[in-house]
């Protein structure tokens, strides 16, 4: 059964995120996994913190505009665009970004050009236009596939970026239906772009300060089943789609030098360990970045 304490907290979040349904499902569907939760005003920002260093959280903050770079979003093409070469150093690469408050920077000095995406584009060999992200604050997957997908395709980018997977968390979307949601956006990416595309999983929320009330078994259960199903997204094409790890030994990253003062979302030090983290695993993809 849910705790009060927990109902609250999904409440909050949703509130705190801009949704105009905040008293939907709660964490666990209403449900909840059993687990208990503290979080505040700024809950989510934690979550966020730890995908390297926190998570990709949502909307522990009012909800952020959509970077500069955002282009409005637009209608899919109808026909799968043909697969192209992979980026290569002697090739300008178009880098579109699709995620939450973290790709838009919330938390840092400067978010325009402190946000994860925007640290990765800046190792964008020369000859590269301008990278676009389409980050949304509070964004859950479901959402994203109407209000970042159609954008994305129109650009025909060669490497995407897509962190999606806290705010479902929170909101205790059942894995199942994360996984619909998530699957329609890389399997449309696969299909309508030639796009290497890099989905980052869930951090390990364990040690963030805003889950020291929670069952950390039951909190553990529910980010092993979402990072499966990531998992298994990637799986279906290994050729292009690559899963970051941002759950391998992120719980130790947590500090107060990688969170921000709202004590939600990632400071300026915690952005730069979540670009590291997707610079790696692109450049050990052929991905060719700047150092």
């Amino acid at each position: 059964m849910v705790s009060p304490e927990l109902v609250a907290c999904a409440i909050a979040l949703r509130f705190a995120s801009g949704d105009p349904n905040p008293l939907g499902p709660c964490l666990g569907g209403g449900e909840a996994d059993g687990t208990s939760c503290v979080m505040g005003k700024g809950e989510i920002a934690v979550l966020m913190v730890i995908s390297a260093a926190f998570v990709t959280a949502c909307s522990g903050a009012p909800a952020a505009q959509p970077s500069p770079t955002q282009l409005a979003t637009s209608s899919p093409s109808s026909a799968p665009v043909s697969v192209t070469a992979s980026p290569t150093a002697g090739s300008g690469i178009r880098y579109v970004a699709i995620g939450a408050s973290d790709s838009v920077g919330v938390g840092a000095t400067d978010p325009t050009n402190g946000s994860w995406p925007a640290l990765v584009a800046a190792r964008l060999p020369t000859g590269s236009p301008p990278y676009i992200n389409l980050g949304v604050s509070g964004s859950l997957a479901l959402q994203a596939v109407t209000q970042q997908l159609p954008g994305a395709i129109a650009q025909k980018p060669s490497l995407v970026s897509v962190w999606l997977a806290v705010n479902d968390l929170n909101a205790t979307i059942e894995p199942a239906s994360f996984a619909d949601a998530l699957g329609q956006i890389v399997d449309d990416l696969v299909q309508k772009t030639g796009a290497t595309i890099f989905v980052g999983n869930v951090p390990d929320l364990r040690a963030v300060p805003v889950y020291a009330g929670v069952d950390k078994a039951r909190l553990l259960a529910g980010i092993q089943a979402y990072n499966d199903v990531i998992a298994g997204i990637a799986a279906r094409n290994p050729g292009r789609v690559r899963v970051v790890d941002l759950f391998t030994g992120s719980a130790a990253l947590v500090s107060s030098g990688t969170v921000s003062p709202d004590g939600f979302h990632p400071s300026d030090e915690g952005y730069r360990l979540i670009a590291d983290r997707f610079v790696s695993a692109m450049r050990a993809s052929g991905v060719a970045l700047r150092a």
